[in-house]
């Protein structure tokens, strides 16, 4: 009998990065269920940039964390016990239960994977928030047509590798950024980029221009920073930024040094016709969901788009796997294993 619930809580608000001891691990009863309830036991949990501004109390898009309260987070949950008339013990959910072992769900919220899903954790990742947000992102936002030149940070992450891959299928020369050797030599060997530059590296505005020869038609910006100094002398007329994430400044707690930049970025929007769009994913494109699995299924059994997940076990790892995530340690798509499968 299980009989406790692991849960991970905010338990103090980081200035600046985040440490191990803004989080506390604690233990509560499993909750009891009642009728039209079910109990789910998490499985797989999501870790995503986002959760950084969750962590403050900042005004943002979304209500942050309170002190004391169950870290957020998409999670793959399997029904442990049910007196839902919709659900049965065993049968795999997406939820969004956050960093603990169980919860109650009345069932609203809840998206069915089946009894025996091929890749359960899939959910959380391709064909998920981050699948949805590079293929939103690029093509509404981005409009790639044959020919157009994508830039990508973050590259071989869960948004970065798979906007780069849909590049590729509509025809586009795709250029990655990522940090490290072996992460440009999957983007290129792997994911089928065109080329990938090493942001760590010297010299690294030079060596993005070197291999943008065109100009740059399309920037997936998920970074910031110095990344995007170096993107921005290169965008030509008319090109496009779909905006996801800024996660170099996520830990910020000032503006950056030296010259103000919105002078120069404004300029250069104005006399280029630079569309630039931020988005909330199922905000703004819930609605065409859908769309976006059925062309993502599709891509995927016949071997179009190549998918890398990250997998860390246990739910105590979860505060150093974030950290280690804000910091670019991770390879692919971040996923904590909270339990086995039964």
């Amino acid at each position: 009998m299980i009989d406790s619930n692991r849960k991970v809580v905010l338990a103090s608000r980081p200035n600046g990065h985040p440490q191990t001891n803004n989080f506390q691990l604690e233990k509560s009863a499993v909750p009891n269920v009642k009728e039209g309830e079910v109990l789910l036991r998490s499985v797989y949990l999501s870790l995503d940039p986002y959760m950084r501004g969750r962590m403050s109390d900042k005004e943002s898009y979304a209500a942050p964390v309170g002190l004391g309260e169950v870290m957020v987070g998409g999670t793959v949950c399997q029904v442990e016990s049910s007196k839902h008339p919709n659900f049965t013990a065993g049968e795999w959910v997406l939820a969004h239960i956050g960093w603990q072992d169980f919860a109650i769900s009345n069932g609203d919220s809840l998206l069915k994977l089946g009894d025996s899903p091929t890749h359960p954790s899939y959910a959380l990742g391709v064909m998920g928030m981050p699948g949805f947000t590079a293929y939103m992102g690029l093509l509404d936002i981005g409009q790639p047509k044959q020919g157009d030149t994508i830039v990508v940070a973050a590259a071989t992450g869960a948004v970065g590798s798979i906007v780069g891959q849909i590049g590729k299928l509509k025809g586009c020369k795709v250029i990655g950024i990522a940090g490290g050797e072996e992460k440009c030599r999957y983007a290129k060997d792997v994911l089928g980029f065109d080329d990938c530059i090493d942001h760590k590296q010297p010299g690294f505005a030079n060596l993005l221009s070197e291999a943008c020869v065109d100009g740059i038609d399309i920037y997936f910006e998920n970074v910031g920073g110095k990344v995007f100094d170096a993107v921005l002398p290169l965008l030509n007329t008319g090109a496009r930024v779909p905006v996801c994430g800024l996660i170099s400044q996520y830990n910020a707690t000032s503006l950056p040094k030296g010259p103000d930049r919105t002078s120069a970025l404004m300029a250069t929007l104005l006399i280029k016709r630079i569309k630039m769009q931020g988005f909330i994913i199922f905000d703004d494109y819930g609605h065409r969901y859908n769309e976006f699995a059925e062309d993502m299924e599709q891509w995927l059994a016949q071997g179009k788009i190549q998918y890398k997940e990250h997998i860390i076990e246990g739910l105590e790892n979860a505060p150093s796997a974030f950290i280690g995530l804000l910091n670019g340690d991770n390879f692919g798509k971040l996923i904590i294993q909270t339990n086995t499968a039964k």
